[in-house]
Parts: C-alpha cells; structure tokens; sequence
C-alpha cells in the first residue's frame, strides 16, 4: 500500500509566507525559505508553495526564492501561481520545483495542461481547483478565489485529467482557513471519479481532520497550513496519530 503523503502549504505573497481565512484577511507566517527547510527537517513528504497574488497581480511567479528553496531542501515541492504559459513552467522546472501547479490559465486555456504534460510528463503537472459549493454542487474559481467561472469543478477535473494532469490538488473554498475539517463530500465526490492521486486542501485544524480526509475523504495526500505555521502540532506528531490510527504513512 501506497503511503500517504502529508504537505504543509506556504502561500506567499510579497515574498512572506501568509495565512488568511477563506483566501482574504491574510497574515504574515514567517519566510518561505526558512519555513521549507524547517518542515523538510521535521519529516513534511512533500512541500507546496502558492504565490497567491501572481495571478492577480498579473505577474509571473517569483524564481529566485524557487531556486534558494531548491538549494535548502531536499524533498519534492510544487509550485504555483501566476503560471501560464509553457515556458514559465519550464522556468520553474529548471529552477528547482519538481512540480508546476497551474490553476486560473488553465481554466481559461485548457490546452496549457495538454502542452505541459506532453513535453515535461504528466507527474510533475498539478492541476489545482479552487471550488465552493453551489445550489448544484461545487464551482470552480479562479484568480486566487476572487472570480467565479462557470465550470463544474467534477467536470472541469475530470477533463483536466483527460488534458494530462497528472495530480489534483483540490481546495474547498468554503474550509479554506477555518480549521472546520475538510469538504469531506467534495472529496469523496472527487476521489470516487478520477484515477490520479489527489490532495485534500482547506480546513484542517487537527490530526483528527487530516485522518478524515485521508479515510472518509478518500484522498491520497493531505494538505494543511495553520495547523503548521502556528505550531500547533509538529509533522511528527500528526505522522504519529496517523499510523495509530491504520494509516500508512513514512516515518
């Protein structure tokens, strides 16, 4: 059996590190430099970095922390925001990053999935969704959450992993910061209809969540972010609880 991942989030905005409650009212959390290095020293199986003002600010997204992150750490990470064109993602590739997260050019020029995965491969392209919830489901938006499209998120995450993305990394914006726990029915609705792994993102508050979203969510790999940056719990601890409970996860 395949073990679960668990990742910290750094969003960064302005070359900090922030934290806000469902994508606004953000707060400094500290470098993101320093704060890779010390979730790789304490056991984190992944990293994602999230230049959230990229898109907005229509800018691409910051290399040269990419590339000092790359030199500390030495473990995969992602990065994303303000990607969208091809050759950014070589850019960041080439800078360090295992992995490209695209998200507001992809709704907008699908093919961008296509293009990225056929020349880099599908495992190091990440489509990342945006969703909350509606009368008829869930809605996919983008520029970092300020603006709602008219896609269905199953929809649009089925045809991202037709496109050849090779991971979800899935964001309920309805928990995003609340420390509520995951969407554990947007998960299950998404994990029960695609075949690549998915990441479970926004509302983890405690072990407790993160197992869910593991279990009940059906998710192959947990994202969280206040839980961390506030010292909360350490990542050994969360590991700890985790494989107490059945869960099988690297130690």
């Amino acid at each position: 059996m395949l073990a679960k991942r668990i990742i910290p989030c750094l969003d960064v905005a302005g070359g900090r590190v922030v934290k806000g409650i469902h994508f606004v009212d953000l707060k400094d959390a500290g470098d993101p430099v320093e704060l890779g290095y010390r979730y790789y020293r304490e056991g984190a199986d992944e990293l994602v970095f999230l230049d959230i003002t990229a898109t907005v600010e229509e800018r691409k997204t910051v290399v040269n922390w990419v590339r000092r992150v790359a030199d500390s750490i030495f473990i995969p990470f992602t990065v994303g925001g303000g990607i969208s064109t091809i050759e950014q993602v070589q850019e960041l590739l080439r800078a360090g990053a295992d992995k490209v997260s695209i998200n507001s050019a992809a709704v907008r020029h699908p093919d961008l999935l296509r293009e990225s995965a056929l020349a880099f491969g599908s495992q190091c392209i990440v489509l990342a969704v945006d969703a909350k919830r509606t009368n008829n489901g869930w809605r996919v938006f983008i520029n970092g959450g300020r603006v709602e499209t008219d896609r269905d998120a199953l929809k649009w995450i089925r045809l991202g992993e037709e496109l050849g993305a090779g991971e979800i990394l899935l964001t309920s914006m309805d928990r995003d910061g609340t420390q509520n726990g995951y969407d554990l029915e947007l998960l299950q609705t998404v994990s029960g209809s695609t075949r690549i792994p998915l990441i479970a993102s926004g509302g983890a508050g405690c072990p407790q969540h993160l197992l869910e979203g593991l279990e009940a969510g059906g998710a192959d790999a947990v994202l969280a972010a206040s839980i961390f940056h506030y010292d909360r719990y350490s990542i050994a601890h969360v590991k700890e609880y985790l494989a107490r409970n059945g869960v099988v996860v690297r130690r």
